[in-house]
């Protein structure tokens, strides 16, 4: 690919880092900002520009290039300039499609999308990265030209790429999401449906049975039912009965082995923060599914969990109704503990439905309240349905709270 002589990366974390690294790589001349504080080393050894708080204009002068991080929302203030100035836009992931040789196969959904990218990625054995924690761009200089490469793509992520385009592409389910970033639910759809717009004849489209139509020119391949899976999967729940017959549907088009997959649907273990059993004591389970940062992954974390269930709800809203996931835990929920900025809304959801519920504010007095309240055979789910950013920095970072919380129990 063409490189520019200078771009700016907008927005340094975990791909923001990696898109600057790899440019200074290949001699690109990289200015990296954001508004936050970040430790400027091995950006700065790199010989990459760092300019932490400033938004000013003139940080683009004689840029070519923008790489936008998915966390740094469209208007943003230097975005929206560099667009102005007709500069190109980039995700991190569309400059990781340009700089990898391989082959990309891409996973997307509201729900679902990092047990299904990384039990692909067991079925293929290949490396894992976008949303899922690894950025794609860090995997410069590690993949062949012959080398599949699972990606899971996120909204915010699809919403900047040009010419990404996965051979194989996977869309487990859409759902309302991200609406407090997206202006609607049509907006956030037509976001998640890029995944498809730019493949080809020969490529592969991997849908839920029934689902629309969808762009690009590719093949179709439906998934749903257990008609779908040559092996039990050891991860619990319905929902990813789903994922494993998407990931098992995109295996075969890539020409796995039926053995091979069926070895990974048994073995998978599931991923970290999802329906994760931290513990059992007392005969009371205490299961992680942090990652339920919607209505909808909640719902599933629900129905997953054997009642009756202790549960505790809360943090940024998205924007979204909370009167199905209350219905929902209408029978099945003994306790709902409400935390974050959204207790207020839960609440009213939750006294409506006539659920029992209590406002706990934090997570520390949440998990206290709901091993007080628990008894043998009970589950405490911690299944939020929001954001966290109101009180951690990220899901990651309530669900291992969560764990060193319950780990600490005598």
């Amino acid at each position: 690919m063409n490189l520019p002589g200078r771009a700016l990366v907008v927005g340094l974390a975990r791909s923001g880092q990696a898109a600057a690294l790899a440019l200074a790589r290949r001699d690109v001349d990289v200015i990296a900002a954001d508004r936050a504080e970040v430790a400027p080393g091995r950006l700065a050894a790199a010989g990459v520009e760092v300019r932490l708080g400033s938004e000013e204009d003139s940080l683009l002068d004689g840029v070519e290039l923008v790489v936008k991080s998915p966390g740094v929302p469209g208007d943003a203030p230097l975005v929206a300039a560099a667009r102005a100035r007709e500069i190109p836009v980039w995700s991190e992931v569309e400059l990781g499609y340009r700089l990898l040789p391989g082959h990309l196969v891409g996973v997307t959904g509201t729900n679902g999308k990092t047990t299904t990218s990384e039990l692909l990625g067991a079925m293929l054995e290949a490396p894992v990265a976008g949303n899922v924690g690894r950025a794609l761009t860090e995997l410069d200089g590690k993949v062949g030209e012959d080398d599949w490469i699972v990606c899971e793509l996120s909204s915010f992520q699809l919403e900047d790429i040009h010419e990404l385009r996965p051979r194989v592409a996977v869309l487990l389910n859409l759902e309302p999401d991200h609406l407090d970033r997206h202006a609607s639910f049509e907006a956030y759809r037509e976001a998640k449906l890029r995944i498809f717009e730019n493949q080809e004849a020969g490529d592969t489209a991997v849908l839920p049975r029934g689902f629309g139509k969808v762009g690009g020119h590719a093949s179709r391949i439906e998934f749903g039912g257990d008609d779908d899976l040559p092996a039990e999967p050891l991860i619990p729940g319905a929902h990813n009965r789903e994922n494993a017959a998407a990931a098992t549907a995109a295996a075969r088009v890539i020409g796995v082995a039926e053995e091979q997959i069926a070895d990974a649907l048994r073995t998978f273990p599931g991923v970290e923060h999802r329906l994760e059993l931290v513990a059992e004591k007392k005969g009371v389970r205490y299961v992680n599914d942090s990652k339920a940062t919607n209505t909808a992954a909640a719902r599933r974390a629900v129905a997953a969990c054997n009642p009756p269930l202790h549960v505790i709800l809360g943090g940024r809203g998205k924007g979204e109704s909370f009167s199905e996931l209350a219905l929902d835990l209408v029978g099945r929920a003994r306790m709902a503990y409400l935390i974050g900025e959204a207790a207020n809304d839960l609440a009213i959801a939750l006294e409506l439905a006539g659920v029992d519920h209590v406002e706990s504010g934090d997570l520390t007095t949440a998990v206290k309240s709901a091993v007080r309240d628990a008894r043998e055979g009970e589950v405490v789910l911690l299944a939020p349905a929001c954001a966290s950013y109101d009180q951690f920095r990220d899901f990651e970072e309530r669900g291992e709270e969560f764990k060193r919380l319950v780990r600490r129990l005598r």
